[in-house]
């Protein structure tokens, strides 16, 4: 399984990018799965429903399943958050891992960048795990390439070469 990464300030666009990348990829044939960071905060259960019950009264792992999906919810009851390698571990083996966030593991990434930020990207030295950035505007790389963050044709071109990934007939 290949492991392809976002990254970028809050309200960059990664949320946005990811969402057209994936029906751009997955037309292409590339079985897709994605990880992504959240505040320590979330909670995908709510209060009231019978998961959310089992959790309160003190289960590690609960999981909810239907004809159409499931899923597991894990509490770090230890409170140590998992390293992104354990996570990875737990995915399902598919032809690309596409992690939003996570910028510290080692994983190679695109930088996205918006101007109205109004904060410099950093530089591909800083962070050598940065393969290439999309931005809204003209940006010196010093070497990486640049891709118009509504290109998301040509980024997925990118992804698929970068990560000796091919298309495949849908």
């Amino acid at each position: 399984m290949k492991v392809f990464g976002l990254v970028g300030w809050s309200g960059s666009g990664k949320t946005t990018l990811m969402v057209r990348l994936l029906p751009e990829l997955t037309g292409r044939g590339v079985a897709v799965s994605t990880m992504k960071h959240a505040h320590h905060d979330f909670d995908v259960d709510k209060p009231g429903k019978d998961s959310y019950e089992h959790r309160a009264a003190g289960a590690t792992e609960v999981m909810v399943s239907s004809s159409r999906r499931w899923a597991l919810m894990h509490e770090n009851r230890d409170g140590r958050e998992p390293t992104t390698d354990e996570l990875i571990r737990r995915m399902s083996p598919v032809d690309l891992l596409l992690i939003e966030g996570f910028k510290h593991h080692d994983h190679d990434k695109l930088l996205i960048h918006r101007a109205a930020n109004e904060r410099p990207p950093p530089l591909e030295a800083e962070d050598p795990s940065v393969v290439a950035i999309a931005s809204d505007t003209a940006i010196e790389s010093a070497g990486l390439p640049v891709f118009d963050l509504d290109d998301v044709a040509a980024i997925a071109d990118f992804i698929l070469r970068h990560c000796g990934l091919e298309e495949r007939a849908p």
